[in-house]
């Protein structure tokens, strides 16, 4: 099958499939959408857009599918509601479903990276009878939001008195702020604007900041000071000069500033803002994933590392695991050749037509 040309929406780089605004649950999101065949659902994270995926879209739709590409709520062209509590996972796995039930489709293939590989994951838990598959860029599914509490990323915050244990009966937060400073990242975007104020007075610096390749191993991150490794800088203002490397070229820099610009972060940090509800939310409900899931593993991702995988399949017991050599965060934009061969090969073999 030829790949389309891809129109171009206004202000984005060449590769994206024209964009549609889709009614779902109370809001309307841009969803770009191409090819015809099984449904694939893409679903980025933070601080991504629908335009993260660039590279997989038209490699899905050579290979005979319907790749269906939302903004997600809060985020590019779609809708951003002003309450903190319009971010909780019944509302962001509802507009998917929603948006499922407006394009007609019965279910789907879910793939995600960051937040949006923990939506794919929840998809499976929520709505599993919409859902075919789950692909997991990066983020592995642990029960009950204990990503930030996993033992690699506690003890060396922790030092020579690593006696803490995660406990899912406890709201994850609660024990978040038990290990860490203040100022890690994720408790800061539970606590006032500092970081909403210092992101959205400068897109372009919290861009490049944030979406940056070749900063070391996770072995080098943990001796860093706790500044560093426990992300205070999205609090701070950016520096004169970054580390490592940029992953996306000034084009494409370009596009993702013009949407933030836009929308601001704090519709994006909202999401983190729910995880307590999220927490509370989930307790009841069985934390099996049952359809065929493929996790895809950065080697240098150093907050989501690839051995918080080990065990998954305790609670994924279809689970195929993958580690792609040489890479950080942004597994989908640095390293999009072995990341469209390992997902292809995959749905291949797993739904053979």
């Amino acid at each position: 099958m030829a790949v389309p040309a891809f129109a171009d929406p206004p202000g984005i780089a060449p590769t994206m499939p024209p964009v549609e605004m889709v009614g779902t649950n109370g809001i309307e999101l841009a969803v770009y959408e191409a090819g015809s065949g099984p449904a694939v659902v893409l679903l980025h994270g933070f601080p991504g857009l629908a335009y993260t995926w660039r590279h997989q879209i038209p490699a899905l739709v050579d290979a005979g599918y319907r790749v269906i590409v939302p903004d997600l709520r809060g985020y590019g062209l779609s809708d951003a509601p002003d309450d903190v509590e319009d971010y909780d996972i019944a509302d962001l796995t509802g507009d998917v479903a929603g948006m499922l039930d407006s394009l007609d489709v019965d279910e789907a293939v879910f793939v995600g990276h960051d937040w949006g590989g923990l939506l794919a994951w929840q998809m499976a838990l929520f709505h599993e009878e919409r859902t075919t598959g789950v692909v997991s860029f990066n983020t592995p599914h642990i029960p009950h939001w204990g990503l930030w509490l996993h033992n690699d990323l506690v003890a060396p915050v922790l030092g020579d008195q690593d006696d803490f244990t995660a406990d899912p009966g406890r709201d994850p937060i609660a024990q978040m702020r038990e290990v860490y400073r203040p100022g890690m990242y994720v408790l800061m975007f539970q606590d006032g604007d500092t970081a909403d104020t210092a992101m959205n007075s400068d897109p372009e610096g919290t861009l490049r900041g944030a979406l940056r390749k070749d900063l070391g191993t996770p072995e080098s991150w943990d001796q860093m000071p706790a500044e560093l490794k426990n992300m205070e800088y999205y609090g701070q203002p950016a520096p004169a000069q970054f580390p490592g490397q940029d992953v996306l070229s000034a084009e494409e820099l370009d596009f993702y500033v013009s949407q933030y610009a836009r929308t601001g972060f704090t519709p994006a940090i909202n999401w983190y803002r729910n995880i307590s509800r999220n927490w509370q939310a989930g307790l009841e409900v069985d934390q099996m994933v049952r359809v065929p899931s493929l996790m895809i593993s950065a080697e240098n991702d150093v907050v989501l590392r690839p051995s918080m995988t080990d065990g998954m399949d305790a609670l994924v017991p279809d689970l195929e695991k993958h580690v792609i050599a040489d890479t950080w965060h942004w597994t989908p934009e640095e390293r999009p050749v072995e990341a469209n061969r390992i997902v292809l090969d995959w749905l291949d073999r797993t739904f053979p037509r």
